[in-house]
């Protein structure tokens, strides 16, 4: 504590001292003695001011208190004036500026200097909670300035602090929020998953990122990305989250996968069609000779043979247009969500019969293809990688005959785990700096309306979501190397395959009853030709009248059911089964010819024993109407 004497005679000011001295408040107060020109030039900030009166005009007494008390912190000092005037005077002094006049020097300023120090106390405690008030603004200011959602946790898990953005993602205010958990807010399964995520990040203390899905008041899923972190805090750790919703860039990314999967087949059109139409002149020819032959009065053995080589040669074609069909509506389906074994080589062999019209034509094909174990991935995903890269090997290649141009395709097992594939071609090759670049999103080397330049980013993106790796090696005017490397799923990790139904002829009296709904009169007459020797097929084009005979009382042991069809469609059929007997639901399958919308999909996967895809051969179709066999 300081004491500044200003303008006190010598005598005087030593009674003030001793004064000062003689209280306990007093042993560590230091004393300055000033002179008024000294005051003048040095503000004081805190302590005690005394100045005398000696008993002059009043006036001169009251200009230089106010210019002491201009000079001063006035909450911080004590400004006391010695003097003996009446009270009248002494009034005049307080309105200038004192905030005492005493008439003793030497008592009293125990006293004064313990008030002072409790004023200090209390002004500092007052600034640091405004401080502190400041402060808790500020950041408050700083955490709603984010625009995505944030919160703090404690370690119970419960919301300690939150911006705006997070009351708006919640749709609840803050005062609903604070000191409450995820529990009373979402989904229980959801709010577990997120309670696991916290602990997980709570205990490791590392910091984390993860996808996660919320179900908002609406009961609308939304996919986040929430970024995670802890910190220490008056002794505690807390837990702070950032969230980022990529709902619609998880959409559009879906979007654009099978818009780039579609523009390589559309590439590839006239070639898939020249794959389709090939086997079916044949076909259509072969059954038109047998249609030609069966039309003959009598059919002699020496007709045999040949008759038998025909039905062969249209059921293989009748293959090959499966087998195409087959491929593009794997390329066209959106199921790129659903992960699990793939068959890399289905995958690869798939790719090639939707180009091999195209690679023929412009360029000698070696492939090296050998069995491979399955991977963990997405089999639509994986044949479009092996699409991309097919078609970028061929509009590789250079304008010149076909045997001069190579393009070899080769998978095997690598070392240590992994599956390899490789696309090589002997086209224009890429410089170095187009190389650096070509996984770049948007960047392309076509010309304007020939590419999006998606399909290398595209690629990379679902490899690496597989686990695996694009390597690329190029030299110009030599050629361009893609080697895809997956790692191959462990020995064991895969169901082993069904046994195929034997077609074994079983006596009449003890055949199944089966009822086959489908709005295509040929339909029903193949598949009761195809197994009447198994099943007793009762075929109705119509679900209404299939409906109609199971309320009169008729009994099947299992039902197959087009999906798609007009008036009463298979998923109407099934609804309406619920309710009329609902014993034989869990007995009903469906089939596709390959039309069937994401809700058809989903109705699929919650209502029927499963889906059946059109064309089938007997085998299938018997392994998939025992199981729904009871």
């Amino acid at each position: 504590m300081l004491a500044t004497l200003v303008a006190v005679p010598p005598a005087v000011a030593a009674a003030v001292e001793r004064g000062v001295r003689a209280s306990g408040a007093g042993q560590s107060c230091h004393v300055l003695c000033v002179t008024g020109a000294d005051v003048i030039a040095t503000p004081v900030d805190e302590g005690l001011l005394v100045t005398f009166d000696s008993g002059g005009p009043l006036e001169d007494v009251l200009a230089g208190v106010r210019r002491l008390h201009a000079l001063r912190v006035s909450s911080r000092t004590h400004l006391v004036v010695l003097t003996t005037r009446e009270d009248v005077e002494t009034e005049a002094l307080a309105e200038a500026g004192a905030d005492e006049c005493a008439a003793s020097p030497d008592r009293g300023w125990g006293a004064r200097l313990v008030m002072l120090r409790r004023r200090l106390e209390t002004e500092t405690g007052e600034r640091d909670l405004q401080a502190l008030r400041r402060t808790c603004e500020f950041l408050r200011s700083a955490l709603d300035a984010v625009p995505e959602p944030l919160f703090v946790k404690d370690r119970r898990h419960r919301w300690v602090a939150l911006n705006s953005a997070f009351c708006r993602f919640m749709g609840h205010p803050a005062e609903a929020l604070l000191g409450r958990s995820d529990h009373e807010f979402v989904p229980a399964h959801e709010a577990d998953g997120y309670w696991r995520g916290d602990e997980q990040v709570f205990h490791s203390g590392v910091s984390e990122e993860s996808e996660e899905t919320h179900t908002d008041r609406t009961g609308l899923s939304r996919v986040l990305v929430t970024k995670k972190a802890t910190f220490n805090g008056a002794g505690e750790t807390f837990l702070v989250a950032i969230i980022r919703d990529v709902t619609d860039r998880k959409r559009l990314e879906s979007q654009l996968l099978l818009a780039e999967r579609m523009a390589s087949v559309g590439t590839l059109a006239a070639g898939v069609a020249h794959e389709i139409n090939n086997p079916l002149a044949y076909v259509s020819s072969n059954l038109t000779y047998v249609k030609d032959l069966l039309a003959q009065p009598t059919l002699s053995a020496e007709h045999l043979p040949e008759l038998r080589e025909v039905v062969a040669d249209a059921i293989d074609g009748a293959g090959r247009v499966n087998a195409i069909v087959r491929d593009l509506r794997t390329f066209a389906r959106g199921d790129e969500e659903r992960h699990g074994p793939v068959d890399v080589l289905r995958a690869v062999e798939g790719a090639l019969r939707l180009v091999r019209n195209e690679l023929t034509h412009r360029a000698r094909v070696v492939c090296t293809l050998e069995q491979v174990p399955p991977i963990h991935g997405n089999e639509v995903r994986l044949g479009q990688v092996v699409l991309n890269l097919l078609v970028n090997a061929l509009q590789a290649l250079p304008a010149r005959p076909a045997e001069e141009n190579r393009v070899r395709v080769s998978l095997r097992t690598g070392r240590a785990g992994q599956v390899e594939l490789e696309v090589a071609d002997n086209g224009l090759g890429m410089a170095p700096e187009v190389q650096r670049r070509i996984f770049d999103p948007f960047f392309t080397t076509r010309s304007v309306g020939e590419g999006t330049g998606l399909g290398l980013s595209i690629c990379l993106s679902l490899v690496q979501a597989m686990g695996g790796r694009i390597e690329v090696t190029s030299v110009q005017d030599w050629g361009s190397t893609f080697r895809v490397v997956l790692p191959a799923l462990s020995v064991g990790t895969v169901a082993a395959p069904e046994a195929p139904v034997l077609g074994v002829v079983v006596p009449l009296a003890v055949r199944r009853r089966l009822l086959l709904i489908d709005d295509e009169l040929s339909v029903g007459n193949s598949v009761s030709r195809l197994v009447r020797d198994v099943y007793d097929v009762h075929a109705v084009q119509d679900a209404r009248e299939a409906l109609r005979r199971l309320s009169t009382g008729e009994r099947f042991d299992a039902i197959l059911c087009d999906l798609m069809m007009p008036g009463m469609s298979g998923m109407d059929f099934v609804v309406e089964l619920e309710r009329l007997a609902p014993e034989l639901v869990p007995r009903t399958g469906l089939m596709t010819g390959g039309a069937f919308t994401a809700q058809a999909r989903e109705f699929v996967g919650r209502h029927s024993r499963g889906l059946l895809e059109k064309p089938f051969e007997r085998e299938r179709l018997c392994t998939f109407v025992e199981h729904l066999f009871p």
